[in-house]
């Protein structure tokens, strides 16, 4: 799960369309070549100051694609804080002292002006029912004029602008709970305008439009948790299985968190985790290696050295007993039910994977044919890894939405009795081999994309510790064992490490009528 920053400017059509044109030709490369010759021509820099790159040279089209990967998301956060690493993402857009402002010494004075404000009015908040309401009434008079006036010093969607009139396709980022990612492609002629823009939002950021910015977060966060029935659902159910580790905070944060999260606390965060040895980039596509090693040292070498920032440290102890929630809403019926399992470094990871494939995957699964297909109970039924994140240990889960006539019981009733297959019979050895064969090509498709590769040699060198771990993926799948998938259906799917979420229309009745 992640959440992800969606700009809203314009693009030329005619050189947004030739850049996509050029992006797709690039798609087969990888799925022609093989694992090692793609792993061979990788090429690895590191910078005095610790920031790692990693690039490939693929000449199939005039384009490529540029993904910065920084090893912090949402459960490095603390409470009171939740949220922040989604929030400075969004800040990242926002530009620097030269770039997104006219006139930076009088922005950066009412900017001063608005952090004093807002101190005097989260300190008057915190008095809850004995809050002074004249005071916060001129508090916050005071503060709207002075966003106004720091309005007319600001352009914070210059920077989106500049690189969306070059020619560059998909500039977002996205927050998870183990990363926050910066990507987009451009033609190959306009590198060194990625290099020099992407190392001085990093090197020299301003919380500009800061304020005005939460308010577009809050916004969604009422979109997609406080107004969506399922979000709410996720959100409790993050909360019910995690009772220490930070995986329990939603990505977004807590509103009251975003509420009173100031400028300072977000470059503060900046400062503790965006150090270079907790970055790494990836450049994919039409460039040459020693070029961008070149421009990599000359503009990103800039970066001052810090020491990177601790890991988490807190480990969820071992669940005793199955937890439940029940969420009542007038709208679909839906159920997810969640078991703890290893990080994604764990040895039994692929057979995770395995098991998922087996499962829930496309229209030959387990769940799909059993509870789609032929008992008609739901109407979606599914299964994934690795929620929130894979860095620490996580949740393997499981959903459904039961169509009209049929509960949750019913559903929960025969998913379990699919989980319960898996701990007592073993996989035949054809369905294992349609399942790694399956893998494998999901796997060489999810790289054939300049900005797809880019995207997971970052995250693979974060989450497996080296990037090269992504080429011996298909090796670890291979070894999968129909008796490993029932040693660890047997070790993880049991009772006492299960968590339920439920959203129902009214009562249990009947859910109890149908299970009868």
């Amino acid at each position: 799960m992640q959440w992800s920053r969606k700009t809203g400017t314009k693009v030329p059509k005619g050189l947004c369309c030739l850049v996509y044109v050029l992006l797709t030709m690039c798609t087969a490369t990888l799925y022609a070549a093989g694992f090692e010759d793609v792993e061979q021509k990788i090429r690895e820099h590191v910078l005095s100051n610790g920031m790692k790159f990693i690039i490939l040279e693929r000449h199939d089209a005039p384009v490529f694609s540029g993904y910065i990967y920084v090893n912090v998301g949402s459960a490095d956060e603390v409470y009171g804080n939740t949220g922040i690493a989604h929030v400075f993402e969004h800040m990242a857009f926002k530009g620097t002292t030269t770039l997104g402002t006219k006139g930076y010494d009088q922005e950066k004075a009412i900017m001063d002006k608005m952090d004093e404000v807002f101190d005097q009015l989260r300190a008057e908040w915190a008095e809850g029912n004995h809050a002074d309401v004249e005071k916060l009434g001129e508090l916050e008079t005071e503060f709207k004029r002075l966003q106004e006036e720091a309005s007319q010093y600001s352009d914070g969607e210059e920077y989106t602008k500049i690189l969306e009139q070059e020619g560059a396709v998909g500039v977002n980022a996205g927050t998870s709970a183990d990363w926050t990612a910066y990507f987009y492609s451009l033609p190959s002629n306009r590198i060194e305008l990625w290099m020099a823009l992407e190392s001085e939002r990093f090197i020299d950021p301003v919380m500009r439009e800061f304020f005005k910015e939460k308010d577009v977060i809050k916004e969604e966060r009422r979109m997609r948790t406080e107004s969506s029935p399922i979000g709410r659902l996720i959100e409790e159910l993050q909360g019910l299985a995690y009772l220490a580790h930070p995986y329990g905070h939603p990505i977004i944060g807590h509103m009251s968190d975003i509420n009173t999260t100031t400028r300072a606390e977000a470059l503060q965060f900046f400062k503790e985790y965006y150090t270079p040895g907790n970055m790494v980039a990836a450049i994919v596509g039409d460039v040459n290696a020693d070029e961008v090693i070149q421009m990599a040292e000359k503009y990103f070498g800039r970066m001052p050295s810090r020491p990177n920032p601790s890991r988490v440290e807190t480990a969820e102890p071992k669940q005793l007993g199955e937890r439940r929630i029940k969420i009542v809403e007038q709208t679909q019926p839906f159920i997810a039910i969640a078991y703890h399992k290893p990080e994604v470094r764990h040895p039994d990871n692929a057979v995770f994977g395995a098991i998922t494939d087996i499962l829930a995957s496309g229209r030959t699964s387990r769940l799909y044919k059993k509870l789609i297909r032929d008992e008609k109970v739901s109407i979606s039924a599914g299964a994934f890894p690795g929620f929130p994140g894979d860095k620490y240990s996580n949740l393997f889960l499981f959903y459904s939405f039961p169509a009209q006539g049929h509960t949750n019981a019913k559903n929960e009733e025969m998913i379990l009795a699919e989980i319960e297959r898996l701990k007592t019979e073993l996989v035949s050895e054809a369905e294992l081999k349609k399942v790694k064969t399956l893998a494998k090509a999901t796997q060489i498709r999810s790289l054939r994309s300049n900005s797809g590769l880019a995207g997971m040699l970052c995250s693979a060198e974060f989450l497996l510790g080296d990037w090269r771990e992504l080429f011996k993926s298909l090796e670890r799948i291979e070894k999968v064992t129909s008796e490993d998938i029932k040693r660890v259906a047997n070790e993880y799917f049991v009772d006492a490490n299960r968590s339920v979420g439920e959203i129902v229309t009214s009562t249990d009745d009947e859910a109890k009528e149908e299970s009868k």
